[in-house]
């Protein structure tokens, strides 16, 4: 079996029209860039309450520079997800710290970041609004990096056999074997999670620009801080000005960015025979009809070679296929040991302080709050899988359909859960639904396309020679689901449903308070317990506030999402 190719626009032999337009867009984009850039750099005190300017001529403005904070965030998303995913996947001894890790890092609210995060960052620039722009960035980095992570991890565990024999056979190096293999096995799913991790960001942008830690106010000029000020002030019409900005961001990204990049990696799918339709990108075609690709390929091509060269100091890919039972056990309990150590450190110093403060009574109150939230997150996973899994199969199935569905579903994931909270106000006051219901809806606002985009990429990776044997056999309904559809999307199904339940718990933060103007509906639960206790500056009850969601998280990734994993490992690898 190989990767798919598509055969590409051929570039003109001339300089033409296409060339100069590509050169004049990527000139303009490199200005915008510097320009919005200058101005995070400016100078800053920290003892001072910045206000949000909500007159609508600034919101271009603000939208470049969110935008800018959400492409830096991604950037630094996806060197984590390499480095990360890649430890995880390839030790053993380190996977079973780093992937419990990851479920504490991914259940831990951005607003638990952001209150470590922003005193840090403002000390590292004192007198610099570099030290708040970073702790933003590094916010939304918080909202995006764990499920990119989670997904490229799932295509490392489940690389198929003839890829991996191959690599061996071949002695590539260890560099050679990840970026000419397991990066592009996992292409689809990684574009795809990156999309809804980007969509992610988005939904935690008013909480990412417009921070309140220790009763100290910071606002930062961004889309996110807008609306955040215009819901505060009760302006519908700002209201409405900050929607249409964030639609015609999302279509934007989407058009310019997320759709020439999803028909770009339709050259990694892997199959044997061509598929009938391939996505297609009019940005993309336009690009590859300019001579600016080749110049640039050939123009790195001496740096690939060098970095190809370099990577043999990490060795070839001739793993031992034994190894030493004793050594192995012995090296585990010492890591073991290790590890527990640190950990039990850990926890004995956060007892401590918490003893010190209020005493360990503190974590009753969440750990009582956390079972209501959880009956919301267990709700709201059920009926998402019910209702998104035969959707996403539908339109990764149809390239057609996905060049259509892909912008509504992008912009209906990217929306933030506040900028409704006007329209939800009035539609909870006017039926008389209670915020304990109907926080689950606003939840999953925010959880449920995790879901939807996992099940999508995993449906696109299916290969065409396979649904094509299951037509010739005349396999259809239900038995088509249980032999091809459900083993076949079943890792990335798997990949969603972890990460939709991590993204509710950290969703629940901003659906459990909705406020409008005057008017604050409060629901019963966890969610709401970390929002006012980070309002209000009380770090003990933070901490357990945020303890508690970490266990949650973590107890039903281990007795549910790890098992799961390892099913998906060791039956529906492809």
């Amino acid at each position: 079996m190989t990767f798919r190719k598509h055969a590409l626009a051929r570039p003109s032999a001339r300089f033409s029209w296409i060339d100069a337009a590509v050169a004049a867009a990527v000139l303009v984009l490199l200005f915008v860039v510097l320009r919005v850039g200058q101005g995070t750099t400016v100078a800053f005190d920290s003892h001072e309450t910045l206000k949000v300017d909500t007159d609508p001529a600034r919101l271009p403005y603000d939208a470049a520079r969110s935008l800018l904070r959400m492409f830096a965030a991604l950037a630094a998303s996806i060197v984590f997800t390499f480095v990360y995913a890649y430890a995880a996947a390839k030790s053993r001894r380190l996977e079973r710290v780093l992937l419990p890790a990851l479920d504490i890092l991914q259940s831990v609210p951005v607003l638990g970041f952001l209150t470590v995060a922003v005193t840090g960052f403002i000390a590292l620039f004192p007198g610099s609004l570099l030290g708040l722009e970073l702790a933003a960035i590094f916010a939304i980095f918080t909202s995006q990096a764990w499920n990119m992570t989670f997904a490229f991890y799932s295509s490392l565990t489940t690389l198929p056999r003839e890829l991996d024999e191959l690599s061996r056979s071949f002695g590539f190096t260890r560099w050679m074997r990840f970026w000419k293999v397991e990066v592009p096995a996992g292409m689809i799913g990684l574009v795809w999670n990156g999309m809804m991790s980007f969509g992610g960001g988005w939904f935690f942008l008013v909480a990412s620009e417009a921070i309140s830690v220790n009763h100290q106010e910071y606002a930062l000029p961004g889309v996110g801080s807008y609306a955040g000020a215009a819901i505060t002030d009760g302006d519908l019409g700002k209201v409405g000005w900050a929607i249409l900005t964030m639609a015609v961001l999302v279509i934007g990204v989407n058009f310019l960015f997320w759709r020439p990049l999803t028909a770009w990696a339709e050259r990694f799918k892997y199959e044997q025979s061509e598929a009938g339709r391939a996505q297609r990108s009019w940005v993309l075609d336009f690009v590859r009809r300019s001579r600016w690709p080749s110049l640039l390929g050939r123009a790195l091509r001496p740096t690939g070679r060098a970095l190809n060269r370099a990577g043999r100091v990490f060795g070839t890919d001739d793993r031992q296929l034994t190894v030493n039972a004793r050594a192995r056990r012995t090296g585990d309990i010492v890591f073991g040991v290790v590890a527990a150590a640190l950990i039990c450190w850990g926890l004995v110093d956060l007892a401590r302080y918490l003893d010190d403060r209020t005493g360990l009574g503190v974590f009753g109150e969440p750990l009582l709050l956390g079972l209501v939230t959880l009956v919301r997150v267990l709700v709201l996973l059920v009926v998402a899988t019910l209702v998104w899994v035969p959707v996403g199969v539908w339109i990764g199935f149809s390239p057609r359909l996905t060049r259509i569905a892909q912008p509504v579903v992008q912009v209906l994931a990217s929306f933030p859960a506040n900028f409704l909270f006007p329209l939800a106000v009035w539609f909870f006051l006017k039926t008389g639904l209670s915020l304990d219901v109907g926080g689950t809806l606003l939840m999953a606002l925010g959880a449920q396309w995790y879901i939807l985009f996992n099940t999508i990429a995993g449906a696109m990776a299916i290969p065409s020679d396979l649904r094509e044997a299951m037509d010739d056999l005349g396999v259809r309904g239900l038995q088509r689901w249980r032999r091809l559809i459900l083993p076949g999307i079943f890792p990335s199904y798997v990949t969603g449903g972890i990460t939709a339940s991590g993204g509710a718990w950290n969703a629940s933060i901003v659906s459990e308070v909705v406020a409008f103007g005057g008017t604050t509906l409060t629901a019963t639960g966890l969610g709401a317990y970390i929002a006012h206790a980070t309002e209000r500056g009380e770090t003990p009850q933070l901490l357990a506030g945020v303890a508690v969601m970490s266990l949650y998280v973590v107890a039903l990734n281990r007795l549910v999402w790890r098992r799961l994993y390892r099913l998906a490992e060791t039956r529906y690898a492809l």
